[in-house]
């Protein structure tokens, strides 16, 4: 059968980025492949190789066809790689081997200096790089052998770019099932490159979306292994819960092995010379050494170059990156001692004067520094426990429903929830999660939405409602089409906001950054100071002999205490203190329906002086209702409200459809319709039969609206509309509208044929929650302020009510920025709180935007806050959550700072001359190690926040 019409369709075909002069002197060419789609469904399509495909114009084919008798039309390329208006892609990169703050910028430094990187944002806390770049300058694989070459670890995580899908494979049990598997996918056409690991079980596939979908690709491979091959995809976010994992359990082996090499050591030090028959075997001569001597030795070495060679590794690799880290200091201190013990030994073994050896101090130094780094990857882990929770609301798999041509179902089948495309119709059955966003369009239930929203109440769907991936159904079964997948829906575009928290930098962090630069050249130098001063002391007397050790000298003495100093010293609690702080924050958040957009909004909220908020759907509930209805003339009151409606049925304005509703109430109050659902009776409200034809309608913004009814004009609006076009209003209906103004509702003013007919009184109520918010704000000393386009004394009535003394009214959407603008003039930080739609130009004008109830818009790019719940107390949340976590983040610093300010000095040697406190060099490796937990966990205790009830807000006080 030939191909229908509809079938036919002109796709551009990428011709790989390259250009000849001769395609740019001719015009805008394009390789093309026609798809021929069969309604038996039988036919392929055909495709050819690039070099025989023939560049001719688009608009040739679209003649020709035209030619044959059908019409064409040249369809744009269609695109699934999401890309900025620059054309810049976002990728995300692990980075291993960082350990402070000094590496991260050291690894910031590299990446933004590549040709073609536009941003590029390194976190500590997360091992994460994301990186913004021009992929026609340079590639992933680019920016990934750029992160090698600087001697760090780096593998891509993913991209905006959706062209790379990694799947877990089982049924590989040979040889030839792997050739088998490497077969089909050579001769898969779309397939560009692809890797399988055989160890992890892991297949890494690029493809081109425009070819091949991914969906079509596992089946294709499933299908030629005739089902010996079964795949499913690998979430990103969960593929890095492994990799977090895995490196706790590579730090605990570490630890364990050097811990086992270590108590031998310490055993024969300590324990050993209490037994005799031991004591007596380590005393031995062996060859020039003593047995002990060879044992501590050959332990000792396999410790230090062994479990210890990570160390010099990141040493070496910060040093060729002209900057120094912890690992530094470690490699220094550790060597220092090392290298004095085998010089000792082997000083004694010529000359015959034997001085103590220090072997342990390394051993136990490094094993001391493994338990800290390994406390430190479990505590970084659970910062993090927020991204986990967030992807483990997306359920793993989904029901396809199959359907003939017809479109009835003919049965279903289960594929992996990644895998769902837009267009698909999933079966939800009771108790089971919805895979991903989409819309009803068969069946009815209850759906908790509380792990997306955080409303506790189940929302009823029917036909046509919405849904959230992620949310619960509760009851009834469900059929629902898919809208939005992938990186598209709300669950991930949540996940997405709260990442880019994680990995932004609070400005705070900048003193880190600038410790970090100059800390460890600063160590090392009071390190050398430490060595000079003690064993110059010495040598000229400035402090007795029997200070020394038994067997030892000056030198010996010194350098012990330098060696402390260099150990004891811990850059990495200062590069930990913000970002910890930040990530666990940015995950309360989220499990509280507040998502912060990165760090340095986090930072400012806690300063916040006024905090702006829009009337209508913030301040009140925005469901409007027509409370009153007064004709002046002898009109009839039902003709009066169908001119009404007639007029406003046009208007998406919130008022409009409270109007309309009256009015169709009024006609049809007996007609039934809670079996209809949201959109029909939005139709029926719109172009049901009772509404009158209109023409020349125009929504005038402030004012109202204004049409042509048989040829007559109405006007709907308030006074400036009214005035504006020469309508005069009685003092009888001026007292009436004010009358309605005082007593907090809006009075709106109907006008048809140049004379004022009518007045409707519509009321909007505060939320429930309004009034303690604003009084708990004003506790917390922060100053409240109204802004609305109403009239002044509707604006007055709310704000009385509310209790918010400054009001401004009458404002137009532009005008609210001014607002904004007028209080920042001191410098002072200013919020504001509105619904994210009129209210941009202010939310982005404000210091800190918060769109409030946006559970279902979360992509609002003005927003530094959005608050997932239509409810006023998660402004009080947002700003008391910013400042205790700043004051943890304060509390870190100051440990940090207080910590090696009062622990480097004592390593020195400060306090021995009179307390004969002396801090051994395995001691001060302990004590470096455990700041780091120490501060980590400081930061996890954020995890314990809760925020505040109404019971307890009006409790809050200034700090």
């Amino acid at each position: 059968m030939a191909p229908s019409l509809r079938d036919l369709q002109l796709t551009p075909v990428s011709g790989g980025g390259r250009k000849h002069p001769a395609d740019e002197e001719s015009g805008d060419l394009e390789d093309v492949r026609l798809l021929d789609a069969y309604e038996d469904g039988n036919s392929e399509n055909l495709t050819f190789d690039e070099e025989r495909l023939r560049r001719i114009q688009e608009e040739d084919i679209k003649i020709a066809i035209e030619d044959a008798g059908f019409e064409a039309e040249v369809l744009p390329e269609p695109s699934t790689t999401r890309t900025n208006p620059k054309g810049t892609l976002v990728g995300q990169f692990t980075i291993g081997g960082m350990t402070c703050a000094a590496c991260v910028n050291s690894v910031e430094g590299i990446l933004r200096d590549l040709p073609g990187v536009t941003t590029a944002v390194v976190a500590l806390a997360t091992s994460m790089g994301e990186v913004e770049y021009d992929p026609t300058v340079i590639s992933k694989d680019d920016i990934v052998n750029a992160i090698e070459d600087a001697g760090f670890e780096g593998s891509l995580v993913q991209s905006s770019e959706q062209d790379k899908i990694i799947l877990g494979v089982a049924g590989i049990s040979n040889d030839l099932d792997a050739y088998l598997l490497e077969g089909i996918l050579g001769n898969m056409k779309g397939v560009r490159q692809f890797c399988f690991n055989r160890a992890s079980r892991e297949l890494e596939v690029l493809f081109d979306p425009e070819v091949i979908s991914s969906r079509a690709l596992v089946d294709a491979i499933e299908g030629g292994s005739i089902g010996k091959v079964k795949l499913h995809v690998k979430n990103p976010c969960t593929r890095m819960t492994k990799k977090d994992t895995e490196e706790s359990s590579k730090m605990f082996r570490l630890f364990t092995a050097s811990l086992s090499l270590s108590v031998p050591i310490f055993f024969m030090g300590v324990v050993c010379p209490h037994i005799p028959l031991l004591y007596a075997l380590l005393l031995r001569q062996c060859g020039p050494f003593q047995m002990g001597d060879w044992l501590k030795w050959a332990l000792v070495t396999v410790v230090q170059f062994g479990v210890g060679k990570r160390f010099y590794i990141a040493a070496g690799r910060a040093l060729r990156n002209r900057s120094t880290n912890m690992d530094v200091l470690v490699a220094l201190g550790t060597s220092a001692s090392y290298f004095y013990s085998v010089c000792a030994l082997l000083y004694g073994a010529v000359t015959g004067f034997w001085s103590p050896t220090y072997f342990e101090t390394s051993a136990m130094l490094i094993t001391f520094v493994l338990l800290g780094k390994y406390l430190e990857s479990l505590a970084k882990g659970k910062t993090s426990d927020a991204i986990k929770k967030l992807v483990e609301l997306a359920p793993a798999t989904a029901l396809l429903l199959i359907k003939d041509k017809g479109g009835k179902s003919v049965g279903e089948r289960e594929i992996d929830a990644l895998l769902i495309q837009p267009g698909d119709v999933l079966k939800v059955i009771p108790g089971s999660k919805v895979p991903v966003d989409g819309v009803v369009v068969w069946g009815s239930s209850y759906v908790s939405e509380s792990m997306v929203t955080g409303e506790s109440t189940p929302v009823l769907k029917e036909v046509d409602s919405s849904v959230i991936g992620g949310t619960m159904n509760l009851h009834g079964s469900l059929h629902v089409k898919a809208t939005k997948v992938g990186s598209d829906t709300v669950l991930s575009q949540i996940i997405c906001l709260v990442e880019t928290a994680q990995m932004s930098k609070a400005p705070i962090q900048k003193f880190a950054d600038f410790v970090a630069s100059i800390f460890v050249p600063t160590v090392v130098a009071m390190s050398l100071v430490t060595l000079l001063g003690w064993y110059f002391g010495g040598v000229m007397g400035a402090y007795p002999e029997d200070w020394l050790p038994s067997n030892g000298n000056y030198f010996v003495f010194a350098l012990m205490f330098s060696i402390s100093v260099v150990v004891i010293a811990c850059p990495c609690a200062l590069g930990l203190a913000t970002p910890t702080a930040i990530m666990v924050a940015t995950g309360v958040g989220a499990n509280n329906g507040v998502l912060i957009k990165g760090g340095d909004a986090l930072e400012r909220a806690q300063m916040v002086k006024y905090v702006v908020f829009d009337k209508t759907g913030t301040l009140t509930q925005g469901k409007a209702s027509v409370t009153t209805a007064r004709v002046f003339t002898g009109m009839e009151r039902g003709e009066f409200l169908t001119l009404v409606a007639s007029a406003e049925a046009s208007s998406e304005h919130p008022l409009a459809k409270a109007i309309v509703e009256y009015a169709r109430h009024f006609h049809f109050f007996d007609e039934p319709s809670t079996t209809k659902d949201t959109q029909n009776r939005s139709k029926e409200s719109k172009f049901s039969s009772w509404l009158l034809d209109v023409s020349d309608f125009s929504a005038l913004p402030g004012r109202g609206v204004q049409c042509f009814i048989d040829g007559k004009q109405i006007l709907v609006g308030n006074r400036k509309l009214m005035t504006e076009n020469g309508i005069c209003i009685p003092t009888f209906a001026e007292d009436f509208v004010v009358e309605l103004e005082e007593s907090a509702k809006t009075g709106i003013l109907v006008a048809y044929d140049s004379a004022l007919i009518g007045v409707l009184g519509v009321a909007d109520p505060l939320k429930r929650e309004a009034v303690v918010v604003v009084e708990g704000l004003v506790k917390m000393g922060v100053k409240p302020i109204m802004v609305t386009g109403d009239n002044w004394r509707t604006a007055r009535a709310v704000a009385r009510e509310v209790g918010i003394q400054d009001v401004r009214a009458e404002v137009m959407p532009a005008g609210k920025a001014d607002v904004i603008r007028s209080f920042q003039k001191d410098g002072s930080i200013v919020a504001m709180v509105g619904d994210g739609i009129n209210d941009s130009p202010a939310l982005a004008a404000a210091d800190i935007g918060m769109a409030i109830g946006a559970g279902t818009d979360i992509a609002i790019e003005a927003a530094d806050y959005v608050l997932m719940r239509n409810n006023l107390e998660d402004v009080i949340t947002a700003i008391d959550l910013s400042r205790k976590t700043f004051s943890r983040i304060r509390l870190n610093y100051v440990f940090a700072m207080a910590y090696n300010v009062i622990a480097i000095p004592i390593a020195a040697g400060v306090l021995f001359p009179w307390l004969k406190i002396k801090l051994p060099p395995w001691a001060a490796g302990a004590c470096m190690a455990l700041s780091s937990v120490s501060v980590v966990c400081s930061s996890l205790l954020l995890r314990r926040y809760r925020k505040p009830r109404l019971t307890t807000i009006l409790e809050i006080t200034v700090e």
